[in-house]
């Protein structure tokens, strides 16, 4: 099933995060959706980094030549687990080790332009210390994202979607509750 990409879908702040969230609710296998699964959603994907993703990708970015698919599947699953355990402040040196041959494959086999190229790139960028933002996790879809925020308190990867959510939740607990005791 296709889909638009819309500026939600870019909140992660760098191009392999976003890449990393195509996967939609990831730790809940009944409702788990690859946005990649779908071709033509995978073929739109550089088109619309172009215009909503933060990092601004290369004005060239392409859609991924026949067959190279699988490499950027697995590039996004290394780019999840090595981010999502440093972000949960456990960084391992395998899931690192992981990322880095992944990277290194899909440098090897693009081109500057190339979806799976540039990804790496944008990895490289988020593994080294001055990457311009601290790691998180939005607690309400569990994506990773760049906190850029001067004092690094932002809590939720888009605020006019998953904080309303939570905040529209947290509301409706509260009502209940009140019309409960009364």
């Amino acid at each position: 099933m296709t889909f638009s990409w819309t500026p939600h879908r870019f909140s992660g702040g760098a191009l392999a995060l976003d890449v990393a969230n195509s996967v939609i609710l990831r730790f809940d296998p009944a409702h788990s959706v690859d946005r990649f699964a779908d071709k033509a959603n995978l073929d739109a994907f550089p088109e619309a980094a172009r215009r909503l993703c933060a990092e601004r990708p290369d004005s060239n970015l392409r859609p991924l030549p026949l067959g190279r698919a699988e490499g950027l599947i697995r590039l996004r699953e290394a780019i999840d687990r090595h981010f999502r355990a440093e972000a949960l402040g456990s960084p391992s040196a395998h899931l690192l080790a992981d990322l880095l041959d992944e990277i290194a494959r899909a440098l090897r086999a693009g081109e500057t332009g190339d979806l799976d190229f540039e990804t790496a790139m944008s990895a490289l960028r988020l593994i080294s210390p001055q990457r311009g933002g601290a790691l998180k996790i939005c607690p309400n879809c569990e994506w990773l994202f760049l906190d850029r925020s001067k004092n690094k308190s932002r809590a939720w990867c888009d605020m006019a979607v998953c904080g309303n959510r939570v905040k529209a939740r947290l509301h409706y607990r509260k009502k209940k509750l009140e019309k409960d005791a009364s």
